[in-house]
């Protein structure tokens, strides 16, 4: 493991740039100090990598790369990677691999210090004095999360990646070094533990990847999944490199051949072009393979050629040369010059039977086209024209920042990390659909996607109150899929506020998802908050107080509550009792407590009775203060209420006290009856566990053995059946109450779990009466 320098030497590092900075130029091929270590592997030298960027930016500021250099070298000290090499070999290759993409200065010297604050004792405020704050940031951007007090791995991962997306935001050369910090890794894992590999090569494939495409950034995202691939599946991977080497040598000629030919057509017809052939990556080979159930041979774009023309009307030409010379394969023609994708891509796709009646893709661009398509926002020159920021300048440019905003945007929508990390995942993985509205604007949703995600697309307001759609001017469900050029309608309804929590599972986009979320989330919030607001008045109205929000607004900072609602809610979850707001509000109130709900051994006995309707409660007998007498107590009929729920008890003249779940519909009866309302609370003994009752509603497959696979669910995990109804709804379906005993609502929620998955079960739920 790599150890951190010392303040003495990192003293020394700075001292040795100030001299440089001050000193005769390096001489070409040495360095200001001695080198740590010999390298195993050869290190590119001082002089090297200054001619590097001096071959496509004769202005570069040649004396910050020498000081750099020196600097990383000496922080990074004795430092050694995993293959025994100097650690300094790794943000050297970095820059390295920046050079050949034609990056500006700044980022440059950012690729050589950007590990120094995180695994030396390098500090920001080093880095700006030495270098300035513009490269400060860019390295602080590239800096992990220390220390995070996080649960799992997949907590730590998604607070680095938000972290990270956020400095791209500010700088999107942050992403650009941060890819080929990530591609040198991948280079150069086979020194680490196979563990370690596999978790670095799923990160990749998982995320940095897919983010490369996003960008547009075509070439290293292929050779990051190439080089996942090679990790995580090296059978697969052997086998289709096997096959494509064994395809290439009957083709031998095959190629040479199309470029030749191609050529040769469109300079008769007066088109100048650069055609060049190239065969599929092996992971591309084998996602297309298992996402379309089809062998090697069937594949149609093994080889495919681009053909590089001057301008976009070449573009067209040139297809129309190519089509009138070949067959051409049908529903293969895709036009991203008219419609470009996301990431700014545009290029003339068809495939086509050429020589050899060999299948074979055919892409047609410019210039332009072919460097975005290559480099992506790399392809964007920084250092030529210097105005503006680089970020500011692909806001004006790229559209494929525009998903990245979007997806800052998630950031404030997701309530922890590992749900950041699911929707950031879901925008990275998807090939485009294009839609349109009524009026014609176009909507890109990626492939599977339905009119929820659509709906979501055009506004978050648009997806809430969605209740049906038009696809092509014809009625369709909301989960109807969409497919390229539809024209959909959203007909939405002012009566819905909040869509259906069941929407989440339908959607496919993470803003969908993320909205939807938010919005059950704030309709749970608002029952809670209503609930809260019923508690509070009744106290007030019972002590003969004068209740007002403007007054109670005076009393949050007592409450540590931001605001009435936050407070309201709290009462209404639990969290707060409505004494202690009446306290906040009045210090000298006294709390005259009506009663507390009981349900352990050290406080009850309970009994179980049978009650006309066949279900099981429970009744106990415990003492309630402020009352002439003792009064029995009993769980709601048709569903109970079990550990874990939120409860309300109601007082039933002549009855005694009926304990509800608070997501039970019989609770509105209640409503205008606050008087009866009591705030009551679960009080278990977890050293002597104890059974309560709910209902469960079950439909399932009508066929012998049915019911006996169910009962062996519930019997297999420790819960009692205290009661069956059934009554056939057709010949293929039964459905059926079943009244069960459990110790608590994980418990339940088990059972639950487990009877969804059995294949003779069509539909679970639970009962609340």
């Amino acid at each position: 493991m790599a150890t951190r320098r010392s303040s003495r030497q990192m003293q020394a590092a700075s001292d040795i740039v100030a001299a440089e900075a001050s000193a005769t130029p390096v001489a070409p091929g040495t360095v200001a100090v001695k080198a740590p270590r010999a390298s195993r592997a050869r290190m590119i030298r001082q002089y090297d990598l200054v001619e590097r960027v001096r071959s496509y930016n004769p202005d570069t500021d040649e004396d910050m790369l020498n000081r750099a250099y020196v600097y990383a070298m000496v922080a990074h000290g004795e430092q050694t990677r995993a293959s025994g090499d100097p650690y300094f070999t790794h943000p050297l290759e970095v820059a390295a691999i920046l050079t050949d993409l034609k990056l500006d200065d700044a980022t440059i010297v950012a690729a050589l210090l950007h590990d120094t604050i995180e695994d030396t004792e390098a500090t920001r405020a080093e880095i700006d004095r030495l270098f300035g704050a513009e490269i400060g940031a860019l390295v602080e951007g590239l800096t992990k999360l220390k220390r995070l007090e996080l649960v799992s791995r997949e907590a730590k991962q998604a607070e680095n990646l938000r972290k990270l997306l956020l400095a791209i935001a500010d700088d999107v050369r942050v992403l650009l070094i941060k890819l080929a910090d990530r591609l040198h890794n991948m280079r150069t894992m086979e020194f680490m533990p196979p563990a370690s590999r596999r978790r670095i090569a799923e990160e990749t494939l998982d995320i940095y990847a897919p983010l490369a495409g996003r960008m547009g950034m075509q070439e290293m995202r292929e050779e990051l999944e190439e080089l996942s691939f090679k990790v995580l599946d090296p059978e697969a991977y052997t086998v289709v490199m096997a096959r494509l080497d064994a395809l290439a040598e009957r083709n031998r000629n095959l190629i040479g051949m199309i470029e030749s030919q191609l050529s040769n057509n469109l300079e008769k017809n007066g088109i100048l072009a650069r055609v060049s052939g190239r065969r599929k990556r092996p992971f591309s080979i084998w996602t297309k393979m298992k996402r379309k159930s089809v062998g090697f041979e069937q594949l149609s774009d093994i080889f495919g050629f681009r053909v590089v023309v001057k301008d976009t009307e070449a573009c067209y030409r040139a297809l129309g040369v190519v089509h009138t010379t070949w067959p051409v394969v049908p529903g293969r023609f895709k036009d991203y010059i008219s419609t470009p994708k996301q990431n700014d891509y545009r290029s003339l796709h068809t495939t086509v039977i050429g020589p050899g009646n060999q299948r074979v893709e055919l892409q047609f661009r410019d210039e332009d086209m072919n460097q975005i398509a290559e480099y992506g926002i790399a392809a964007h020159a920084f250092y030529k024209d210097g105005i503006g920021s680089p970020t500011e300048m692909l806001k004006r440019e790229s559209n494929a920042f525009s998903w990245l905003r979007h997806t800052i945007g998630i950031l404030s929508e997701s309530t922890n990390p590992e749900e950041f990390l699911e929707h950031t995942k879901l925008e990275l993985f998807h090939d485009q659909v294009f839609c349109f509205t009524p009026k014609g604007k176009l909507i890109a949703l990626p492939r599977n996607a339905n009119v929820v995600d659509f709906a979501y697309a055009v506004h978050t307001d648009v997806g809430n109150s969605a209740v049906g759609c038009k696809i092509n001017g014809k009625f369709a469900p909301l989960s109807s899929e969409l497919q390229n050029g539809d024209e959909v309608e959203v007909l939405t309804s002012a009566a819905q506020q909040a869509p259906p929590s069941a929407w989440e599972s339908l959607a496919v986009t993470g803003k969908a998802r993320a909205a939807i979320r938010r919005a059950t989330r704030t309709a749970v919030r608002d029952q809670y908050a209503g609930l809260g607001r019923r508690i509070v008045e009744r106290l007030f109205a019972r002590a003969k107080m004068e209740y007002a929000d403007d007054q109670l607004k005076g009393a949050l900072p007592r409450l540590a509550r931001s605001t009435i609602d936050d407070v309201m809610a709290s009462v209404g979850r639990g969290e707060l009792r409505a004494s202690d707001v009446a306290r906040a509000m009045y210090p000298d109130y006294k709390e005259e407590r009506i009663g507390r709900f009981a349900t352990s051994n050290r406080k009850a006995t309970a009994d179980r009775v049978k009650t006309p309707d066949g279900a099981a409660r429970f009744t106990s007998i415990i003492p309630i203060t402020g009352l002439d007498s003792n009064l029995p107590i009993k769980f709601a009929p048709n569903g109970g209420a079990v550990p874990g729920d939120r409860i309300v008890g109601i007082i039933s003249p002549g009855e005694g006290i009926t304990i509800y779940p608070i997501q039970s519909p019989a609770l509105k009866d209640f409503e205008e009856e606050p008087e009866r309302w009591l705030d009551v609370k679960w009080d278990i003994d977890e050293s002597s566990p104890q059974r309560f009752p709910a209902r469960l509603f079950v439909q399932n497959v009508n066929e012998p053995g049915s019911l006996a696979q169910i009962a062996q669910v519930i019997a297999d995990h420790d819960g009692n059946i205290d009661n069956i109804s059934m009554h056939r709804r057709s010949p293929d379906f039964t459905e059926q109450n079943i009244d069960i005993e459990v110790y608590d609502l994980k418990h339940l929620s088990a059972i639950i779990n487990q009877l969804r998955a059995k294949a003779v079960v069509a539909k679970v739920e639970r009962v609340n009466g």
